[in-house]
């Protein structure tokens, strides 16, 4: 029997998404039903939150970064032994930018590919009729979404409750509950979104807080029947990024952790070894690697011990003369010669790469990006076309004298002036 899914959305970021989709997880877990979460689009983070509350690994779908049969393939080995699956929508649930059809990166391309239904959690802070009319504009905006019910949340009182319920339920959607306003039901926030999961010193005891409340507020019987079996056609991994390497050495600590979970599984399936080592312990990657991969994480908030890591450095660099070092997001921070705090003091970094950077110097860059490489590397051959998502607040303050490892483009092939991923011999970022 398949599993059941529902999409989790609201009209804007900031609305509870994360918060219910956290305590439903765990909530449908206490009633022993076998529950799992997906997080749409390009955020590292809330997969992290969707682990903790349910014990099984978290996954990322993205329509846009992912072609349909890959997202069919990630979507069914993750419902593989579910009951339920709730997939928390990124941003607003039509949020996604021009291009093919259903790969804009909104969630709605997921309900609209497979069939999923949507409950639509409403902020109703602030307002309380006027709700009605913003459930009214999500159920009639696009015929192939389909919104099944409607949860309120941070209703002031019962009578606001009422007053925003009834008039939904007036325009035949169903409210599954109401979630009263309770500061405490708030996830702690840093420049990046959310503080993650493994750093909250009281995760599990603000999920089952979350979790209390779900019970206490929303109809679980009536979510879980809203819920429809994802049933479709198993994909392929054929757009997947393959093994970079058979033993890849994994930098892995509180320094490096954005690393997309289905990367990890699927380069095991795949017969790849990941060997993970941590900087921040001074820890070099081990010798019997044949590549290194420093994902994205938070350097900036560990600069001083980095750079403090000597055999770490030393032995990056040794790594380096003969194999293969991969840094992206933070990594490609750490490959540069020096990278400079909050507080505006100057690190040296590996020295791999030629370029320094700054978070004193902070800058937002956001959004889809498209990646030719001019070069042969991790991610594929010269001419591949590499999709991807940019966000963060650290600046480029040199670009260095490497040569260009990709041209850069945003998501709709609009190439980005001055913007170039670097390469020197055996390094990549």
């Amino acid at each position: 029997m398949s599993a059941r899914a529902i999409i989790i959305g609201a009209p804007r970021s900031g609305s509870g998404k994360t918060s219910v989709t956290i305590g439903l997880l765990r909530a449908f877990q206490r009633r022993g039903i076998k529950v799992r979460g997906i997080k749409t689009g390009p955020d590292y983070i809330d997969p992290g939150f969707h682990a903790a509350a349910t014990g099984e690994p978290g996954l990322n779908l993205d329509s846009w970064a992912m072609a349909p049969d890959l997202l069919r393939h990630l979507a069914n080995e993750q419902a593989d032994g579910a009951e339920l699956v709730l997939i928390e929508s990124a941003m607003g649930l039509f949020d996604g930018i021009l291009g093919e059809p259903n790969r804009s990166g909104a969630a709605s391309d997921l309900a609209r590919l497979f069939g999923i239904p949507v409950l639509l959690v409403l902020d109703v802070s602030g307002q309380s009729q006027t709700a009605a009319a913003i459930a009214y504009g999500f159920a009639h905006y696009d015929p192939g979404v389909k919104i099944a019910a409607c949860i309120l949340n941070r209703a002031g009182s019962e009578r606001h409750r009422k007053l925003s319920g009834d008039a939904i339920e007036a325009i035949g959607l169903t409210v599954a509950g109401t979630v009263l306003r309770d500061p405490t039901l708030t996830l702690p926030e840093r420049h990046l979104g959310l503080v993650q999961a493994s750093e909250h010193p009281e995760m599990d005891a603000h999920i089952d807080r979350l979790a209390d409340a779900m019970e206490r507020s929303l109809d679980l019987d009536a979510i879980f029947a809203a819920a429809r079996p994802l049933d479709m056609p198993h994909g392929t991994t054929d757009k997947a990024l393959p093994p970079p390497g058979q033993r890849i050495a994994l930098a892995e600590d509180a320094a490096f952790t954005f690393l997309y979970p289905h990367l990890k599984r699927e380069w095991r399936k795949m017969g790849a070894e990941i060997i993970p080592f941590s900087p921040l312990a001074d820890e070099a990657p081990p010798a019997d690697c044949d590549l290194c991969w420093l994902p994205g994480g938070y350097p900036e908030l560990h600069a001083g011990k980095l750079a403090a890591a000597s055999k770490f450095r030393a032995g990056l660099k040794d790594f380096a003369e003969t194999r293969l070092v991969h840094g992206e997001c933070g990594g490609y921070m750490v490959l540069g010669e020096a990278l400079e705090d909050a507080d505006g003091v100057t690190h040296a970094m590996t020295g791999l790469l030629s370029h320094k950077t700054s978070f004193a110097k902070r800058k937002m860059n956001l959004g889809y990006r498209r990646a030719t490489l001019l070069a042969d590397g991790a991610m594929g051959h010269v001419g591949t076309e590499i999709r991807g998502h940019e966000f963060h607040y650290a600046s480029v303050t040199d670009p260095g004298s490497d040569d260009a490892y990709a041209t850069m483009a945003d998501g709709t092939g609009k190439p980005l002036e001055g913007r170039a991923a670097m390469t020197g011999g055996r390094v990549e970022g």
